[in-house]
């Protein structure tokens, strides 16, 4: 796991917070994190670190958190679509299920993506907050998925302890809008 925003330390207490035994397979060396200074660190070289934790350490998951990092370190977006376009398909290649965290622009409301790779990915997952009867709530969607069955329903997500998915939220229309409207029973 490649981690831009946040040190491992932090990145283990909020894991820890979550009910997530994140902790106790870095322990175990079954997941390795790396904190990524884009100051300290090119882009080619990232991507160097990245080939080689999958050539020479065997990963077959690899983790970017977050893709705003690390088009922090590029001059130019065009440049990062480029860059991630030749990774992901190297990883792809070798068979390694690669996550990317994007965080968007805009809590509630119209939200903005800084960079879109999503005709890269295999799978698009959004988590979208939004505001109902007084309280902030999660809802997860898959948006893209390029094999298989596709889920079309918006569910509740909540974290902690652990990650639990809802039933679909079918009362409620606007939820990706972050300002629902209540159509009928909500659970």
């Amino acid at each position: 796991m490649f981690l831009f925003e946040e040190s491992p330390d932090i990145a283990l207490r909020r894991a820890d917070g979550l009910g997530l035994p994140m902790r106790a397979n870095v322990d175990a060396g079954r997941i390795l994190l790396r904190q990524v200074d884009p100051v300290q660190l090119s882009p080619g070289e990232f991507v160097c670190h990245v080939r080689r934790m999958v050539d020479e350490g065997g990963a077959r998951v690899i983790v970017i958190d977050s893709l705003n990092g690390y088009l922090n370190a590029m001059p130019e977006e065009r440049l990062l679509v480029v860059q991630m376009h030749e990774l992901l398909s190297f990883l792809n290649q070798r068979g390694v299920l690669t996550l990317l965290v994007v965080s968007q622009l805009g809590m509630l409301g119209p939200m903005q993506s800084p960079v879109d790779v999503t005709y890269l990915a295999d799978a698009v997952v959004l988590l979208r907050f939004y505001e109902s009867q007084g309280a902030i709530h999660q809802a997860i969607s898959v948006l893209k998925k390029r094999t298989g069955r596709h889920e079309r329903t918006i569910r509740e997500l909540t974290l902690g302890p652990g990650v639990n998915v809802g039933e679909p939220l079918a009362g409620l229309h606007g939820i990706l809008t972050g300002v629902p409207v209540l159509v009928g029973q909500s659970k």
